[in-house]
């Protein structure tokens, strides 16, 4: 019987949480006797294109399914292509509006599975509540604007947020230098000084830790000091990476994104199997790390030893 491929294709390498999802990949495929290829895009929605539909095209390396994280939008022109090819599709954290109607006459799984990506954001609302209770100004590093990831988490956090917090917002790229850069630039400004920031947070813990190094370098020895006690945090939560990060008091806390390649895998495996469709859209919780109400109390102790 000819082994399952699998194509699995990423938005970067120079990201934890990339690279943990590309281990549940392998592992997985490990579990499900398959094979599977892991691409990755570098941040490039042009060169991911060109990769999928290089395997698309080719007789040889054709796969049986693709399970993709875009680095822009859905690619609904590329799903339609590997699907009229016989090739499964998977959408892997970005919600798209084409699953249903491109199911109607398919004849190979099609499916999403997504994080609760509002969740996340509204997670980190209560992360900032939890270390600046009703007022302040929080420094938000977000992820490139046109993923929906993004915005999901942005809307999620100013939901929860207390309603005095005040958000100022940078862009990054889920990746470390993207962070240090964003903020390095935004250190020069004499308006960085003049916001009173109080914490900093950020969609991803790979550019939580960039802001970090940008502070580290620092020459003010009493300015970077003063950043460096400010809360930092981040998501992803990778058990080697951005939990580890929050045991060394790196971070002050993150949220736990659990990988989704491998439960993307098991649904696949298993529909090619029974030949029935897998859900539409199959949704991943978060959980913050520490629990909020750890936070929470940790910040009540420090204002009653104040």
């Amino acid at each position: 019987m000819k082994k399952l491929s699998v194509l699995v294709s990423l938005v970067t390498e120079d990201n934890d949480f990339q690279r943990e999802q590309a281990a549940s990949a392998q592992a997985a495929a490990l579990k499900l006797g398959a094979d599977v290829t892991i691409t990755y895009a570098g941040n490039d929605a042009v060169l991911q294109t060109q990769q999928i539909l290089s395997f698309i095209q080719s007789p040889d390396q054709r796969p049986d399914a693709i399970l993709a994280e875009p680095v822009g939008t859905g690619m609904v022109q590329i799903a339609k292509a590997a699907v009229d090819a016989g090739i499964a599709w998977g959408i892997i954290n970005t919600d798209v509006d084409y699953i249903r109607p491109l199911r109607q006459n398919a004849s190979v799984p099609i499916f999403a599975v997504v994080s609760d990506n509002e969740e996340i954001g509204k997670i980190q609302g209560q992360q900032i509540a939890a270390f600046l209770g009703k007022q302040g100004c929080v420094l938000h590093i977000e992820g490139p604007s046109i993923r929906d990831v993004c915005k999901a988490r942005t809307r999620g956090m100013l939901l929860t947020k207390p309603s005095a917090i005040n958000v100022k917002t940078l862009r990054g790229d889920w990746t470390q230098n993207s962070g240090y850069h964003a903020v390095k630039s935004w250190l020069s400004l004499s308006t960085s000084r003049q916001l009173r920031i109080g914490m900093i947070v950020s969609q991803n813990d790979d550019m939580a830790m960039g802001v970090r190094r940008a502070f580290e370098e620092l020459v003010n020895l009493a300015e970077r000091d003063a950043w460096l006690q400010l809360p930092i945090t981040g998501c992803d939560g990778v058990p080697r990476s951005g939990q580890e990060w929050v045991r060394q008091r790196r971070l002050s806390a993150t949220v736990i994104s659990p990988p989704l390649i491998a439960g993307a895998m098991q649904l696949l495996a298993t529909a090619l199997q029974t030949g029935a469709q897998p859900p539409e859209r199959t949704l991943v919780a978060p959980s913050s790390f520490p629990p909020v109400e750890k936070l929470l109390k940790a910040h009540f102790h420090a204002l009653g030893a104040s």
